[in-house]
Formats: C-alpha cells, sequence, structure tokens
C-alpha cells in the first residue's frame, strides 16, 4: 500500500470506463437508420454493451443503463430489438461478440461501457461503418464514432473537500480499480482537494487491479480503516461495494466509530444504510457523480435528430453539468462547512479560477488558492 502525505512533499507524481462497437454483416442499414435518425418512433434503436463489472453495479454501469432506459421512455422505445437494450460482459472475451450481436440486430447506436472496449470498438467500427458507436472515458478516431470523457477529477476534487472536512484523524484512503488515465484523474482531483484544505492529511492509496471484485475491495477498506483512516474514497466500480460493506460492519461493531466512505459515479448512498438499534445510519458522506447517463441521453438524442457527432471527442465537467457531487448526509456533523467550501471551490473551477490537476505530474505542481 503507497502512502501519500501532502505538505512537505510535493513531489507527487481515475471502471469504469467505457467503450463501444459493432460488427457482423457487412449489409447496409435500412436508408434512415444509422445515418439521419429516420423516423424517430419506428427506426432509430439504441442499445450498449456493459463492462465485467455488469448492468447492476450501482456505479457506471447502472447509471449508463439508466440513461438508455430514461431515453427510451422519454421517445416512445420499447426495451428490446428495435428499441433500447444491453448486453452484459461477464469477461473481457464477451465483448465482441455482444456487439457483433448488436450489429446484427440493426441497432443504430452503440454504446460501449468501460475503457477496457476501445480496441474492439475500434475494429468493428471501421467494419461497419454504417453503425454509429459511442465509447465512453476513451477516444477511438473513426468518423462513426463519438468519444466521451469527463472531468473525474473535478467531482473528485469536490469529494476530496468533503473528506478532508469530515476526517477527525487525519487520515483518508483512496481506492482504485485498475490503473488507467480515468482512475488516475480521480486519484489526482482527489488529492487535490484534500490538499486544498489540509496539506498535512495523510492519504492512503491502493489499486485493487478489479473492477468486479467486491471481496478486494472489502479486504482493502480493513486494511486501511484498521491503520487509522476514518474516510475512504473508491474509483473502483463494483470492487468499490466491499468498501461499502466493510464500513457497515464496522459501524454495526461500534455504532460510537467515526467510519465513512464516498462513493463514484452515481449517488451510491442508498448503499450506505446501516441499522442500528432499530434506527438507520449512514457511513456514506457522498458521491463524486458522474454524468454518464446525461452523456448517454444527450448523444441519443442528437444521433436521433440526425446530428450525430461521429468523429468528435466531448468532455463533461462541471460547467457542462457532467460531473457533480451528492448531497452531503445530514448525519455528517461539519455538513453545513463542507457544502459552504464545496460552493466556492465549485464556482472556482466553473469560472477557471483554478485548473482541477487530471494527472499525478499536474498534482505535483498545484497549488490550491
Amino acid at each position: 500500500m503507497k502512502k501519500r502525505k501532502f505538505g512537505l512533499v510535493l513531489s507527487l507524481a481515475l471502471a469504469a470506463g467505457t467503450i463501444l462497437g459493432a460488427c457482423g454483416n457487412g449489409d447496409k442499414k435500412d436508408e434512415g437508420t444509422a445515418k439521419d435518425g429516420g423516423d424517430k418512433e419506428s427506426k432509430f434503436s439504441v442499445a450498449m454493451v456493459t463492462d465485467v463489472g455488469g448492468v447492476d453495479d450501482k456505479s457506471f454501469n447502472q447509471s449508463a443503463w439508466e440513461g438508455l432506459k430514461a431515453f427510451g421512455s422519454e421517445n416512445g422505445l420499447e426495451q428490446g430489438k428495435g428499441g433500447y437494450d444491453y448486453l452484459q460482459s461477464k469477461s473481457d472475451a464477451d465483448y465482441a461478440t455482444n456487439l457483433n450481436k448488436l450489429a446484427r440486430e440493426d441497432f443504430s447506436l452503440i454504446f460501449g461501457i468501460g475503457f477496457k472496449l476501445k480496441a474492439d470498438v475500434d475494429t468493428i467500427a471501421k467494419q461497419q461503418k454504417d453503425v454509429h458507436f459511442g465509447i465512453i472515458d476513451d477516444v477511438v478516431e473513426q468518423p462513426n464514432v463519438v468519444s466521451v470523457l469527463f472531468k473525474e477529477q473535478e467531482a473528485a476534487f469536490l469529494a476530496g473537500v468533503a473528506a478532508a472536512k469530515t476526517t477527525k484523524t487525519n487520515h483518508i484512503g483512496f481506492i482504485g480499480g485498475m490503473e488507467s488515465p480515468v482512475i488516475e484523474r480521480f486519484e489526482a482531483g482527489f488529492l487535490a482537494g484534500i490538499q486544498a484544505v489540509n496539506p498535512d492529511i495523510k492519504v492512503d492509496v491502493h489499486y485493487t487491479g478489479a473492477f468486479d471484485k467486491a471481496d478486494l475491495g472489502k479486504a482493502t477498506a480493513a486494511q486501511m480503516y484498521s491503520s487509522g483512516a476514518d474516510v475512504i474514497f473508491h474509483a473502483a466500480g463494483g470492487t468499490g461495494n466491499g468498501l461499502f460493506t466493510e464500513a457497515k460492519d464496522l459501524k454495526k461493531k461500534d455504532p460510537t466509530r467515526e467510519v465513512w466512505a464516498i462513493g463514484v459515479d452515481s449517488d451510491q448512498s442508498g448503499e450506505g444504510v446501516v441499522e442500528i438499534d432499530g434506527k438507520e445510519h449512514n457511513v456514506i458522506i457522498t458521491s463524486a457523480m458522474k454524468g454518464v447517463s446525461h452523456a448517454v441521453q444527450d448523444i441519443s438524442k442528437k444521433a436521433m435528430d440526425g446530428k450525430f457527432p461521429g468523429g468528435e471527442t466531448i468532455v463533461y465537467g462541471l460547467a457542462e453539468d457532467g460531473v457533480s457531487l451528492a448531497p452531503i448526509n445530514e448525519e455528517v456533523t461539519t455538513k453545513a462547512d463542507i457544502e459552504t467550501a464545496v460552493k466556492e471551490w465549485t464556482d472556482k473551477i466553473k469560472n477557471g479560477d483554478i485548473t482541477v490537476p487530471g494527472t499525478l505530474d499536474e498534482l505535483a505542481n498545484f497549488k490550491a488558492e
């Protein structure tokens, strides 16, 4: 486990991601399907392929699926072929198969959820030039692919501020999934937010190497809490569910103990509820939210209207309402202080007064003002 401490050392050197693609027969789609949206009600259809975290990971994939469902409901589409749908990947080997299946079913737009799908999306987009694709959290430079990125570091920065204003031990933890530019953005932003409040806070950082291993998340959290951390933030997809389990278990054992967690991608407060002596408590302070649902709906609407931004990379940040911080837990004694600070820093970020570091190299030169 690595440890980073701010203050004396400024040489500090962010899965779930997404991708999209399709393959299958090379026949052209009916006119007005992929290219111009055609008849919105009967011809436009949209689907997604999850990464190994699954559609019910209570995080990244689930947020994307909720976006598709909302888009389908708003536009009179039904779940299934010709409407909106998803295919779940149980292993990396399923990505190409699932993308092929959706392409053969003539979906107009196919999203790939997770940066691990990048290679498959790239290959299939070249083969299926009449199909529109969307990749989340990575870039595929093809004219029929829109790449969607987020400024995860901005939401993570605010989460860092919340963590720093909550900790009583001045010891915080960060659990990452697989090392990647996306998760690094989460880490760098989180550490910068902590530094902006108190550069002397100690931060433990550990990557589990997986987005679908809740047991690893639980074990990592147990080690961090036992070493003195009282707040832990995860950017690890389904692996992060183990963090919540450990925090709740510790709270049950000792209701007086200050033990907190911070969620990611979507508002995960529902995962932090624990009942003690007939009363419900919540161990989740807040969540660094990523607007995957918003992005999926936005891109789908553009494609349906014949305005698919193929070949473009769209970046969603605080200013574009693409990332945000979930409401602060009422049980946190410093709630009012956190909210005031979060508003101040949000304004600074949106106004361009500060640029939140998106890499550890940038973090090394970051100074909060």
